[in-house]
């Protein structure tokens, strides 16, 4: 039985292939397209996503594959033909930051958290699927006639793989239109949010019987990348975290139960469901500039190859006083300000381009140390916090994260940890149960080097990101 994994991530599409030893082999990655075309509205074209992941099935031929998916990311298509009638709106779109907030004003928030567990946010797909019936006419056309299907990405993908319209627990999760205690579509989130309850796809388990994909494999696993990510790294028990450094960066804590928090912060999110089994939850933190913040620098000329994040050979730049905040699309956990935009502060003449990139580096650490914190006062870490992605692969940021978060690092032997997760659940799903320990790596210590003193720096600096964020919305309006 050959199992074989498909990443279908913010700007690639990629598969790989798990040998007989649990090891996994690149295949194929295919890039695709990110337009911007009005400011805070990101797509992608779903058609040439869709290509991209037959080209990955094709490439691998593969018995059984995984999928996983953006999470947020979302469209509309026609129930007949399976054509796309708009883009893909992707999870860093922020176009619904207006109907988010309206709702805010009129008191929705407590029912959103109550029932999705999920605080008023454009990142997440309600108000997005409710724009596209709004300012698409197609849409609303298409609904009426009972012939419109919304959904995240990985329910136009199985759509039209599998010929069945479904999505999986843990995606529909991140949708705030999903009961979390249910794990049922809300008639009120939906109404709340001006979604047709009888356009969304059914909700299944992470892993399973999912369908026949083109060639005759099986679709045994089918998840929220994040989600894949947490279960690469081999945290099965409540307490086991990890943070996956991507395009954002993202903090997940297996909880096992559902745990709830009072108000936004770390939020409860679906973790997995195996086929015939209780759903399992974990707490789920983001940053939403990470892997971004650094290309964006890069693409400013501020550095040219990314050797350069390796080292520094000043002091860490908060240690001096500058200090840049990767509020470059807003802040995420545990603030949710989209409004908040991104800044260097405590400059100099005396500071050049390395100064701005150490302290970039440094900002998405000490954000990604708040997450960090937020959760860990809600449910305490069982050991290290294992780490992933490509600015993990970078030594300076590893060491500075594991001094500004107070916790040990475990850093992964294996870099493609969605992959990992996804590619082990399907071949549990198909049978193939004796595969090695995931968790080979090693371990960066924490230290408590100046902590409280940069935490400090670095708060002082969102409070001045959030006092000019409010001013200029007030000269806005």
């Amino acid at each position: 039985m050959k199992v074989a994994a498909i990443d279908q991530g913010t700007t690639s599409t990629r598969v790989l292939r798990l040998d007989a030893g649990g090891a996994l082999h690149p295949v194929l990655s295919l890039s695709h397209a990110q337009t911007y075309p009005a400011p805070g509205h990101v797509e992608q074209d779903g058609e040439e996503l869709l290509a991209n992941v037959r080209a990955c099935l094709e490439a691998a031929g593969a018995d059984a594959f995984g999928l996983a998916n953006q999470g947020e990311s979302c469209l509309a298509w026609d129930a007949r033909d399976g054509r796309p009638i708009c883009p893909v709106i992707t999870w860093q779109d922020d176009r619904t930051a207006d109907v988010t907030a309206a709702l805010a004003r009129q008191g929705a928030g407590p029912l959103v958290m109550e029932r999705a567990g999920l605080p008023l946010d454009p990142y997440f797909s309600a108000s997005k699927l409710g724009w596209i019936l709004r300012h698409v006419p197609r849409a609303a056309e298409l609904a009426r006639r009972g012939q419109l299907r919304l959904g995240t990405t990985d329910a136009f993908f199985r759509d039209r793989l599998t010929g069945r319209f479904e999505t999986d627990i843990a995606t529909a999760s991140r949708t705030s239109l999903m009961h979390l205690a249910t794990g049922s579509w809300d008639p009120e989130l939906c109404a709340l949010f001006g979604v047709p309850v009888d356009c969304l796809p059914a909700i299944g388990p992470t892993s399973g019987d999912l369908g026949v994909l083109p060639g005759g494999a099986r679709l045994a696993a089918s998840i929220v990348d994040q989600q894949a990510a947490l279960y690469g790294h081999g945290c099965r028990t409540p307490g086991d975290a990890k943070v996956t450094f991507g395009t954002g960066a993202f903090v997940q804590c297996l909880t096992g139960a559902l745990l709830r928090p009072e108000t936004p912060g770390p939020l409860p999110t679906v973790a997995w469901q195996r086929a015939g089994e209780a759903v399992t939850y974990a707490l789920d933190g983001g940053v939403y500039a990470a892997g971004s913040a650094v290309n964006w620098a890069r693409e400013l000329g501020l550095f040219a190859e990314f050797e350069a994040l390796g080292g520094f050979d000043r002091p860490p730049a908060i240690d001096r006083g500058i200090v840049f905040v990767p509020a470059l699309a807003g802040l995420g956990c545990p603030h949710w300000n989209r409004a908040a935009r991104g800044a260097w502060l405590g400059m100099s003449l005396a500071d050049g381009k390395a100064d701005l990139v150490q302290a970039l580096l440094e900002g998405i650490a000490l954000r990604t140390a708040e997450v960090l914190a937020a959760m860990r006062a809600l449910h305490p870490f069982r050991g290290p916090v294992s780490v992933d992605g490509g600015l993990s692969q970078s030594a300076y940021f590893v060491q500075f994260l594991s001094e500004v978060a107070g916790c040990d690092l475990f850093l992964s032997d294996e870099t493609e940890q969605t992959a990992a997760g996804l590619a082990r659940m399907a071949a549990e799903a198909v049978g193939l149960v004796d595969l090695p320990d995931p968790r080979q790596g090693r371990q960066v210590a924490g230290s408590d080097r100046d902590r409280a003193g940069r935490l400090a720096r670095f708060a002082a600096a969102l409070q001045a990101v959030d006092a000019y964020a409010g001013h200029a919305a007030g000269s806005s309006t």
